[in-house]
């Protein structure tokens, strides 16, 4: 199975959006579309986040985009809480949902599947739930997940506190399966 692309050259781009690869380097020169120069040469390379933003933005059809189904990988210990969310969001939101209940079926997880949203519940008794943000945070390849912390334990300053160390978002449980889709749907907007 062919890994999806984090990061797109404007040739790529071009075919994307049926465009000439001049067009996306205007495009990036005017600063429309962002993205990031290569040190030491002129090639442009182009976030998958910001090209689908961009997409979105002037009304560009995604179908061009072979990105597939939301990734989400839930983190949670309470099998519960996983099968609910999993059940949920694959059969209702169309996402494909993938769940580790410890740190290290987490990690392994996270380099197989690339989630685009991690669901982690910040109390599992193996996670050091600031770590594994930071971990996924700091891989170049899972720079664009975005982390949810889950809690039912926490006040509205420490939640507040999570996002500040490097968390996207913030759920408290107990919580419905419309907010869990707004919060994966807000995730991904950002991203792509």
């Amino acid at each position: 199975m062919p890994r999806q692309k984090d990061v797109l050259t404007t040739g790529e781009v071009a075919k994307i959006c049926n465009v000439a690869p001049r067009t996306v380097s205007k495009w990036f020169d005017s600063g429309q579309l962002r993205g990031y120069r290569i040190p030491g040469s002129k090639d442009r390379r182009i976030p998958l986040n910001a090209l689908v933003r961009f997409m979105k933005q002037h009304h560009i059809p995604l179908d061009g985009l072979r990105s597939g189904q939301t990734r989400v990988l839930i983190v949670d210990s309470d099998s519960q809480v996983v099968e609910t969310l999993t059940s949920v969001l694959s059969e209702q939101a169309n996402y494909d949902v993938r769940a580790a209940g410890t740190g290290f079926a987490a990690g392994v997880e996270c380099e197989k599947f690339r989630p685009h949203v991690l669901l982690l519940d910040v109390h599992i008794a193996d996670v050091d739930a600031m770590q594994l943000c930071k971990a996924i945070k700091d891989n170049a390849d899972l720079q664009l997940t975005q982390v949810i912390a889950m809690s039912n334990k926490l006040t509205d300053g420490q939640a507040h506190q999570l996002q500040s160390k490097g968390f996207d978002s913030f759920l408290r449980k107990p919580f419905n399966v419309r907010q869990v889709i707004e919060q994966v749907e807000d995730a991904v907007a950002l991203v792509y």
